[in-house]
């Protein structure tokens, strides 16, 4: 059986440090993340996620960088919106 690649990202938030490690979300673009709750023990308000936190993730050999501009939540989902979506250097370091 082949598992489809699981989406993660990554959340730091300044003055705080890392919030989230590899956190799966259902759907990531450069303008965006949803983290689809349904059927799921976890729900939209357990997630601590912020104006201002700090997103990275991969996508493919290249580390994006952006900031959350506005969070949403639904009885089933979180809706996350970005800005300032950049590329970080080769060298960085991601974890």
């Amino acid at each position: 059986m082949i598992l489809p690649n699981l989406t993660t990202i990554t959340i730091e938030r300044r003055s705080y440090g890392r919030r989230y490690s590899d956190l799966p979300v259902d759907h990531l673009d450069i303008d965006g993340f949803i983290i689809d709750c349904t059927g799921a023990y976890t729900r939209p308000n357990h997630y601590d996620l912020r104006v201002g936190d700090i997103v990275r993730w991969r996508s493919g050999e290249q580390i994006l960088e952006a900031i959350i501009a506005s969070v949403e939540r639904s009885n089933d989902r979180v809706a996350v919106s970005l800005r300032n979506t950049t590329p970080l250097p080769a060298d960085f370091f991601f974890y």
